[in-house]
This record gives C-alpha cells, structure tokens and sequence, in this order.
C-alpha cells in the first residue's frame, strides 16, 4: 500500500445556512483512503453520505476541518485547480448512471479522454479495454437504453475508470438496481479498486 492517501479527511465538516438556520450536513469526518483500498460509508438517508464523498471529490468545500486530496487541500485550492483535481484525479460514479442518452456506449466512456484532449487511438485503446474491464466489450455500440441497469452502471463505471484516476467516488451506485445485479456491481468496483490500485470510497 502506497505511504501517501489518495484523499485524506481531518475533521473535515460542512455547514449550509439557510432561512431556518445551519444546518450541519456533515462533521468532524477524519478517513484516509490508500490506493488498492476501499472505504465504505454507511448510515441512513440524510445523514450526510453525499456531502461527505461531495467533499472528498472536491466537488465541494469543508467549512471546517480539511480535505487534502492527492495532496492538495481543497479549502485553499483555487477554482481552476479544484477543476483539474476532479479531471485528473478523480472517477465518479452516481446512483442515478449519468450517462448521456444519446451518446453509445463507446462515446459515453470516450467523454473522460476526450476533455483530456487524448488522441483518437489511444483513446480507443483505453475505450475498448475499459469496456473489457467491466464485461462490456461486445456493447459498444449500445445506447443507454438499449442496455439493462446493471449495464448501464458498469458503463459508467467504465467511463469513471477510463482515465485511470487516482480516487474512484461512489454515491450509492446500486441503488437503483435489483438485490443481484447489485451484488455484481459490487464486487466489480472491489475487483477494479484491487486490481487497478486505486483508492474508492463508496456510500
């Protein structure tokens, strides 16, 4: 296991202010996760899941505490280097898919090296084998819904993987599917994280 996290919490909290008052969606988290590791968040709904992997992606900013991710502290990280940290660094895969409707399989996992400007063959290299990855080679060229869920999920999680990030964040990624192909998804995204070396931490 590397010496250094992939993304590293100490106390980190985040507070919202609204008409009613604060309302404190997330505090005092301390985590560290290390490539090759998994780290799973439980707890029910409300209880702040989503704002803490939020953080931990640099999607958002603690109000408290600090969040390093790849080394860089997100609280202080300006807006044009928070961008490049979830670019580069960072896959993302969604309860809801997230896929783009009108785009195949193929373009939607293109849509990664794409942004990173990746030439047209290597981008195909990498396509093709992360679509191998999660047991896809042969839908390619399959919409999305043209493809059961548990597809689509495995695409998506295809499309966060493509560009080899260093943190894989997970937001309840089976919960739209049924109790088996949930079990499937996850025991891809435990294979992938293990054999990949990347950090994942999953709601």
């Amino acid at each position: 296991m590397s010496a250094q996290p992939a993304v590293r919490a100490d106390a980190a909290g985040r507070v919202f202010w609204t008409p009613a008052g604060e309302v404190h969606a997330c505090k005092g988290v301390t985590l560290e996760a290390f490539p090759g590791e998994l780290v799973v968040v439980r707890g029910p709904s409300g209880s702040g899941k989503t704002t803490l992997l939020n953080l931990l992606g640099g999607l958002d900013r603690p109000t408290s505490g600090c969040v390093e991710l790849v080394g860089t502290d997100t609280g202080t990280a300006t807006e044009d280097e928070l961008l490049r940290l979830r670019r580069d660094a960072v896959g993302f895969v969604f309860q809801s898919f997230g896929l783009l409707p009108v785009l195949t399989a193929v373009e939607n996992v293109e849509v990664p090296l794409r942004i990173r400007r990746v030439g047209a063959a290597e981008r195909a290299r990498r396509v093709d084998e992360a679509l191998a990855s999660v047991g896809l080679a042969d839908h390619g060229a399959q919409r999305p819904d043209e493809l059961s869920g548990g597809q689509q999920q495995r695409v998506s999680i295809a499309r966060a993987l493509v560009a080899e990030p260093a943190l894989l964040i997970a937001d309840e990624p089976t919960g739209q599917l049924d109790s088996r192909t949930a079990a499937s998804v996850m025991d891809l995204i435990v294979e992938l994280v293990h054999r990949r070396g990347i950090a994942a931490v999953v709601a």
